[in-house]
């Protein structure tokens, strides 16, 4: 059976000398009192399946120079290492190829206090000559940019690894037709923490790549203020998923087949168009690409910890994942997952040049759609502004349930077997909570930490100066949910319509802006990342739906 058809979702320098970061970000806060790192422990290489199953993932004939793989080295990259390999690259643009300048960029500090940071190719826009004039820079005010984002996870290293490799290709002219078209951002290990203890987690046990929206620690914040500043038409996220033989072999008699699993953003109210330049421009040259490569592709799937449920899911449809909060800005948000977590060393030459394989094809379909990519962005951010007051918004979707023939190995003989399993597609989500489309909404004088969450997601807010009057919808709090594994806090809510009296001081979140969905997948209370269940705002009253254009003295928040 072939792969279900894709549906659009309706529903730093660091010299002393150097120019201040470009991020608007934060002022980083003091490192936690956690206590002393352990020694960083050799990685030990584990076979965790039967000969005939390895013999399937054969080392590639390549031969890579970063930190990791030095002669007799056992260990992964570690953070120290990664700075200096990065500095080792950066130059200015003067006497660069073409003129692109490679820059270290500080875009925070993890909860430990290690820097977080960015390697930028960056060329300068050159603003048009003469009024009318055409071209991707004219078209954005600015040269496109791609994020490609690694290291979420910190015992996920495959990623970061072909990072780095792609940034000494990128530095020594190896990319010159893409850097010609887009500037490319590089934040090889987004999760410093986890790496320097080879944790999943941050610091703090905080899985950050379900802190996204909510914003709760501040390796999440550093990589918002990266989007916020660079607003890329494209975003990149590389992990590695976990090889478990035992897991698979117990429910369906075989194990994991592919080198490679891809996702892109599938969230509520993601445009439809997004979702086409996905599977068009990139899943179908990324699956031809890395076949030819000799690599093997399905999309992304996940088994439950419970032995009792069969389901095979793709991923989740929660908005504050990676992928689907950064498809909500409108880039073309992929995922791509090589074989690796839990394999330590196994298979490691492989994985990276997988990665690396992924990363210069998306690099290159970037490219060469940079100006249709252009042109999708100005389209979409205008008809999510005009969608403002009409319509219905949707709160909360969930994966449609469905079959598909899994390709997967026989756990003695290697050979490939379909097995029929039980799907929950991400590819056609179902509309689990819809409501009217606010014209924005309210917030209290008080909810300045909700605000400053939101300006660092880049939603605009406007504070009101004088007091009035708004027609809404307040909430009333009727029920409660526990966290799940891919979501915060949940509240059950009643709206009631009022006549709101606005104090002067109080927020305004108009929907008549490019990133009005982003602005529901959190201030709507039912919803996965809501601010009001997770404690970024104080209660239910403190945010209400504004239902008629306001008529009121307001003015930006910076």
């Amino acid at each position: 059976m072939a792969a279900p058809a894709p549906a659009p979702v309706a529903p730093v320098v660091s010299a002393s000398s150097a120019p201040p970061p470009r991020f608007a970000t934060s002022p980083p806060p003091p490192p936690l009192s956690l206590p002393p790192l352990p020694p960083t422990p050799a990685v030990v290489s584990v076979a965790p399946v039967s000969a005939a199953v390895a013999a399937r993932f054969p080392e590639p004939n390549v031969t890579f120079s970063t930190p990791a793989f030095a002669a007799g080295r056992t260990a992964f990259t570690n953070n120290d290492e990664l700075h200096v390999f990065l500095e080792g690259l950066t130059r200015n643009g003067a006497g660069g190829r073409g003129g692109t300048a490679v820059e270290l960029l500080p875009i925070g500090a993890s909860q430990r206090g290690t820097p977080i940071e960015v390697i930028a190719f960056t060329r300068p826009y050159v603003a048009p000559a003469v009024a009318g004039a055409s071209g991707i820079a004219a078209t954005l005010g600015k040269r496109p940019a791609v994020v490609i984002v690694a290291g979420q996870h910190g015992d996920e290293p495959a990623g970061t690894e072909a990072l780095l490799i792609a940034a000494q290709q990128l530095a020594d002219g190896g990319f010159e037709r893409i850097l010609a078209q887009v500037d490319v951002f590089l934040l090889p290990r987004a999760n410093p923490d986890g790496a320097a203890t080879g944790q999943r987690a941050a610091a703090d046990g905080t899985d950050l790549n379900r802190d996204h929206l909510l914003l709760r620690t501040p390796e999440a914040q550093a990589e918002a203020a990266l989007i916020r500043g660079v607003a890329p038409l494209v975003v990149l996220d590389l992990h590695e998923y976990p090889v478990d033989a035992a897991l698979w072999t117990s429910r369906f008699g075989a194990v994991q087949r592919f080198d490679v699993l891809f996702q892109y953003a599938t969230a509520a109210n993601l445009p439809p168009f997004i979702t086409k330049a996905a599977e068009e421009w990139f899943r179908a040259p990324l699956v031809t690409g890395l076949g030819i490569a000799g690599f093997s592709i399905d999309w992304y799937h996940t088994v439950s910890a419970d032995p009792a449920d069969r389901r095979v899911s793709m991923g989740g449809a929660a908005p504050q994942l990676g992928r689907n909060a950064h498809g909500l800005t409108h880039a073309v948000s992929l995922l791509v997952e090589t074989r690796g977590g839990g394999i330590g060393r196994t298979d490691f030459k492989r994985r990276v040049q997988a990665q690396l394989t992924a990363v210069g094809n998306v690099l290159g379909s970037a490219a060469s759609r940079a100006a249709d990519l252009a042109k999708l962005r100005q389209f979409v951010d205008r008809d999510v502004a005009a969608a403002a007051c009409k319509g219905e918004g949707v709160i909360e979707a969930g994966l449609t349930p469905s079959e598909y023939a899994l390709p997967m190995l026989d756990p003695q003989s290697g050979a490939i077997r379909r097995v029929t399993v039980a799907w929950e597609s991400a590819l056609e989500l179902r509309v689990v909570k819809t409501r009217p489309r606010a014209c924005g909404y309210w917030l209290a004088p008080g909810e300045t930490e909700a605000v400053r969450r939101l300006r660092l997601l880049g939603v605009e807010v406007m504070q009101l100066e004088l007091a009035g009057e708004m027609r809404g919808e307040t909430y009333r709090e009727t029920g409660r949910d526990a966290a799940t594994g891919q979501g915060g806090t949940r509240l059950r809510v009643q709206t009631q319509p009022v006549l709101l009296d606005v104090p002067p001081g109080s927020f305004f979140v108009s929907l008549e802006q490019p990133l009005a969905n982003l602005a529901i997948a959190v201030l709507e209370p039912e919803s996965p990342a809501g601010y009001a269940a997770n404690g970024v705002i104080a209660s239910v009253g403190n945010v209400a739906r504004v239902l008629q254009r306001p008529d009121l003295r307001a003015i930006p928040v910076p």
